[in-house]
């Protein structure tokens, strides 16, 4: 194993040649202790519930300082598990850590009035924590997820049905609810129950985090989404789940300072590598996105392969993203967000991408965005209040360049809204894009973007 310093020397080279300062990332620092789950009662069987074997190996370790829970190879059926300062959760080769489907177990009994359940893997205000391995962490979101009528063919539509649960008025969705496996249900409707779906990992207010090498698949909603932390890496993570996962996120930072993800591999149902950032939260240590390096990943399926939004209040700043290959996303680089959601970006610069099989737009800027949660109206036009008027996006301050694209449906779209200046100072250079049906569709009047050496060409096959 590499030392700390090794390994600091090894994030270095992310931080080459770069356009703009980036504040470094380091290592948390984990204790040396070791406990084996097997040693305080776990059992790997697949049956056994080990959710207070885990709690009392994270114990043992927090008396002592801190250290490695290690989860041997094996099949460990858990509720949900909240780690402490100075904790490394390590997944060996050959271990799976699989979720209930016991929706009680994640019932947040110290507060009546959450909205969601506990994620699985939990922490809250805690310093130097880290999930580590080679093993697979499984969130068994099909027992939460509902599912979209136009996103299955006739014969996977007829086995949910064959499940139980329950089907829309309109048919156009199913909800795992009063289901034959016998699983209680916690809500008083199937689209309450939707709505309180939880994440497999998410840390809250936390400081120095690193998840490395272990896959993460098939959330109840978001997989790995780390809020307001500061100082986390993310290094050769796997995150994947059907395509048509609803709310099927992959690697979400909400307000995060000082990040870097690399090495990682995206095939899931939402959006990709996703930057996010909400309201200012005053005691929390990071708000914003800002100081973030993305190098080296893949994306095969997401809404989009690197995906800003749609929350952006508190705005982005010094954000590299290079070196990443999007192949069969549904957009590539992807700008999103509207009034209520807005804020500002500065310092950005993405180059070195390489994209294949795009579904839909290469790049695409978009600034009336609105979120459909399943079983709403698509056909709902937002009303804002005044307040939220004062937060509109801000697209400025975007350098793109270096990308490559064979197959998009459509190279260029951005579009701004009326009496606003949501984009502007937005140049992309250096670009080839092979499209399908539209080079670009660019509203002169609401987005102002410079295109230098930019080539749009036609697939000869699309004709």
């Amino acid at each position: 194993m590499l030392s700390v310093a090794a390994r600091a020397q090894e994030y270095s080279k992310y931080y080459e040649q770069l356009l703009v300062e980036v504040a470094r990332v380091s290592r948390p620092v984990i204790p040396n202790n070791q406990v084996n789950l097997k040693d305080v009662g776990g059992v790997a069987d697949g049956v056994t519930l080990n959710t207070d074997a885990i709690a009392k190996g994270i114990s043992q370790l927090t008396k002592q300082g801190g250290g490695r829970l290690v989860i041997p190879e094996g099949v460990w059926l858990t509720g949900p598990v909240n780690l402490k300062d100075n904790i490394d959760l390590h997944l060996e080769k050959n271990a799976i850590l699989v979720f209930s489907p016991d929706k009680e177990l994640y019932v947040d009994k110290g507060n009546a009035k959450a909205s969601r359940v506990l994620p699985a893997i939990k922490a809250s205000k805690r310093k130097n924590i880290a999930i580590t391995g080679q093993g697979i962490i499984d969130g068994n979101g099909e027992h939460w997820r509902p599912v979209k009528r136009d996103k299955v063919s006739s014969i996977e539509w007829n086995r949910y049905k064959a499940l139980g649960g329950q089907e829309s008025k309109d048919g156009k969705l199913w909800y795992p609810w009063q289901m034959k496996w016998g699983d209680a249900d916690i809500a008083e409707t199937p689209e309450k129950q939707e709505k309180m779906r939880n994440d497999i990992i998410r840390f809250t207010d936390c400081e120095n985090v690193l998840i490395e090498g272990v896959t993460v698949q098939n959330s109840p909603k978001f997989h790995v989404h780390p809020l307001n932390c500061r100082n986390v890496i993310l290094d050769g993570v796997t995150v994947r789940c059907p395509w048509n996962a609803q709310n099927g996120d992959a690697i979400d930072f909400s307000d995060i300072n000082v990040g870097l993800i690399v090495n990682c591999i995206v095939d899931a149902g939402d959006d990709g590598l996703c930057m996010k950032s909400n309201k200012v939260k005053p005691q929390s240590p990071a708000n914003g996105c800002e100081d973030i390096v993305i190098q080296d990943n893949i994306v095969y399926h997401a809404h989009g392969g690197f995906v800003l939004g749609s929350e952006t209040i508190a705005g982005m700043r010094r954000i590299v993203v290079r070196h990443n290959t999007f192949s069969g996303t549904d957009t590539g680089l992807r700008f999103k967000s509207s009034v209520g959601r807005g804020g500002k970006t500065e310092q950005m610069y993405i180059s070195d991408i390489v994209m294949t099989d795009i579904a839909g737009e290469a790049i695409v800027f978009q600034c009336d965005y609105v979120d459909r949660p399943a079983g709403s109206d698509p056909n709902a036009v937002p009303t804002y209040t005044d307040e939220q008027r004062k937060l509109a996006p801000e697209f400025q301050d975007i350098h793109i360049t270096n990308v490559t694209c064979r197959g998009a449906q459509t190279g260029i779209r951005a579009n701004g809204m009326a009496g606003l200046n949501c984009i502007h100072d937005v140049d992309i250079s250096n670009t080839t894009i092979i499209y399908n049906k539209a080079d670009k569709q660019i509203d002169d009047k609401t987005a102002q973007i410079k295109l230098s050496n930019v080539t749009l060409l036609k697939n000869a096959k699309s004709n």
